[in-house]
């Protein structure tokens, strides 16, 4: 059963008066108590589908169309004052720098007493309980000490167990952990990844997980979007993407992995297009090893093969 959909989602920046298409026909499920991760180069709109779902984007960010469905409802029909009850309670966000989301002048407790005070009524002592529980969830010692402490008194891997102790503190159904380990050192990343694993075992939360890291997303996750350029171009069960990668972009991206046995590392040729270009076949065709003629001139189309979707000329027959 699917808690969260993304159908056809189209969006734009709009840049010196002209209007950029970032997302193009943005097509995602996240099933419940699973964890649906989105990989891909940076800038190529993961982050971007992320926000879209809980409508905090930049002023000059704009929703072309397409569909996002929460428990069936379409969030992006809802009025601000009922998106704002959903964002938090229902859907929380895990930023990908914790220090830079903490505000620096307001105690660990107080920030996330408030969010307890917002979205379940919490106040005085019975929000203290609550706010030392949800620390103790997420790990922190003497929990109760470090309620007053400020977020500059936190490791880095504290404070991101902090913000995952404000994204479970309403129970939310939903939350999106946006490259949840960035700049966390390798025995940190595996326990805030574990930390997230026993809470969606717990209460059987899903998750959208936002990552560039493959190693770590081939170890937490169901199912896996590789995204380029604003585009899904391979969408699949994650045991049968890294077994069977069908995409030229998800090969080469695995191919750039480093194993036990590698001695020299793969890259892929050239780079991303920038925003400001238009492409009329696939954007991928400029770096692709595997291009034939066609790929030049029109967009592949989504293409089911087995269990996976493919965006690529090399799966559509007709």
């Amino acid at each position: 059963m699917n808690i969260l959909e993304i159908k056809n989602l189209n969006l734009a920046f709009n840049l010196q008066g002209r209007d950029f298409q970032a997302l193009y026909d943005i097509n995602l499920s996240l099933e419940k108590g699973k964890t649906l991760a989105i990989v891909g180069e940076s800038g190529c709109g993961k982050t971007m589908s992320a926000m879209s779902v809980i409508r905090l984007l930049p002023n000059s960010a704009k929703i072309l169309s397409g569909e996002i469905l929460y428990n069936g409802e379409n969030l992006l029909s809802l009025t601000e004052n009922r998106m704002q009850k959903i964002r938090g309670k229902e859907i929380a966000y895990i930023p990908q720098e914790p220090m830079t989301s903490l505000n620096p002048l307001y105690s660990i407790g107080n920030q996330i007493k408030e969010i307890l005070e917002i979205h379940k009524g919490l106040k005085g002592k019975e929000a203290d309980r609550a706010a030392i529980e949800v620390l103790e969830q997420v790990k922190i010692p003497r929990a109760k000490e470090r309620l007053n402490n400020y977020p500059h008194e936190f490791s880095g891997g504290m404070r991101q167990r902090v913000i995952i102790a404000m994204a479970i503190a309403t129970s939310a159904p939903v939350i999106i952990a946006d490259e949840p380990t960035t700049a966390l050192d390798v025995t940190v990343q595996a326990q805030i990844m574990d930390l997230l694993s026993e809470i969606q075992k717990e209460y059987s939360t899903s998750i959208i997980l936002i990552s560039h890291n493959l190693a770590l997303v081939s170890q937490n996750s169901d199912d896996i979007a590789v995204m380029y350029a604003g585009h899904i171009v391979e969408n699949s069960k994650s045991k049968e993407l890294f077994d069977n990668p069908k995409h030229p972009y998800t090969k080469a991206l695995l191919k750039s992995l480093p194993t036990l046995s590698t001695t020299k590392l793969e890259t892929i040729e050239g780079q991303p297009p920038s925003i400001r270009e238009i492409f009329s076949g696939c954007p991928f065709e400029p770096r692709c090893s595997e291009k034939t003629e066609i790929c030049a001139l029109q967009k592949p189309k989504n293409v089911i093969v087995g269990n996976s979707i493919v965006n690529c000329w090399r799966f559509c027959h007709d």
